[in-house]
């Protein structure tokens, strides 16, 4: 039995087309999403966030005045998360947003911000865009997990960073 090459080149390309839409039709693939954090879903651009020299990235806590016991658990983990962050402490600034003065802190203090929820943790750009928010969460080994995501994610935009 003899081939015709132009049917066999039709099948050759066809076949995988034809593959490829059933795979999409069917949800077949993973979901694109790498990251451990949430996007939001509106922009919030920090203001006053050019004062000082800001780094590429920033790890920043929202601390308003109503929020007290889970704001300090999480202020006590930044200095944690800093130090993770190994060789990359130079690239990642941290920051507090807050309107309080009292507040006993090493890290950059800015104007907290009402569209941001107490006690999480963002990740802003050099811009003061934010682009990631980790929630807190009462139980201590979900919340080491939430602050693991962001350090690969910190890692990994760092990483895209350099190779650019």
């Amino acid at each position: 039995m003899k081939v015709n090459p132009l049917s066999l080149f039709a099948l050759c390309c066809f076949v995988p087309l034809a593959l490829a839409y059933t795979a999409l039709k069917l949800d077949w693939l993973p979901s694109g999403s790498s990251n451990y954090g949430e996007l939001l879903e509106t922009e919030v651009k920090l203001a006053n966030w050019q004062q000082g020299d800001p780094k590429p990235w920033t790890i920043a806590l929202n601390y308003p005045k109503s929020c007290y016991s889970v704001c300090e658990a999480q202020l006590a983990s930044l200095d944690n998360l800093h130090i993770a962050l190994g060789k990359n402490q130079q690239k990642v600034d941290v920051a507090v947003l807050t309107n309080q003065q009292d507040i006993a802190t090493s890290w950059r203090q800015l104007d907290e911000n009402s569209a941001l929820k107490a006690g999480d943790l963002y990740l802003v750009d050099h811009m003061g865009l934010v682009v990631l928010h980790y929630p807190y969460t009462d139980e201590p080994e979900q919340n080491r997990l939430i602050q693991k995501g962001l350090l690969k994610n910190l890692k990994k935009l760092l990483n895209y960073a350099r190779s650019s």
